[in-house]
């Protein structure tokens, strides 16, 4: 696990439940995803590949939501909540043992082959384009 002091405090703040399932998020995507940055961004952790976010988590009303950046492209009908206006999609979760790391560690794999180019979206006014 990649140790950023910023994560930890953003755990440190949460209910022990939520402590729980962020902790497997972390350990799961820093799996899946050695080479990614990860840091809190926008007030929630986020994990970044070559500057542009893919995957991330936040403490929300509903649980906890893990949200990909591309997700809405990667044809899983489990990221049920899909963005209007870009290409996120989302899961969310109230307790650790709701996570199917099976399905966690496909998403992640389609997270690193299935990327819309969020780092240069201001420069483009807004356009994503498709990376390839």
């Amino acid at each position: 696990m990649t140790i950023t002091p910023e994560i930890d405090a953003y755990h440190s703040g949460l209910a022990p439940a939520d402590q729980a399932i962020c902790s497997l998020l972390r350990a799961q995507i820093d799996a899946a995803l050695p080479e990614a940055e990860s840091k809190v961004w926008h007030g929630h952790p986020v994990w970044f590949l070559d500057g542009n976010p893919v995957a991330g988590y936040s403490k929300q009303k509903s649980g906890i939501r893990l949200m990909f950046w591309s997700g809405a492209d990667f044809g899983e009908p489990a990221l049920n909540v899909v963005g209007k206006k870009f290409k996120d999609a989302s899961i969310f979760y109230t307790e650790a043992a709701a996570i199917n790391r099976v399905d966690l560690c496909r998403w992640l794999g389609k997270a690193r082959d299935i990327q819309w180019d969020y780092k240069n979206i201001v420069k483009r006014k807004g356009v994503l384009e498709r990376l390839t």
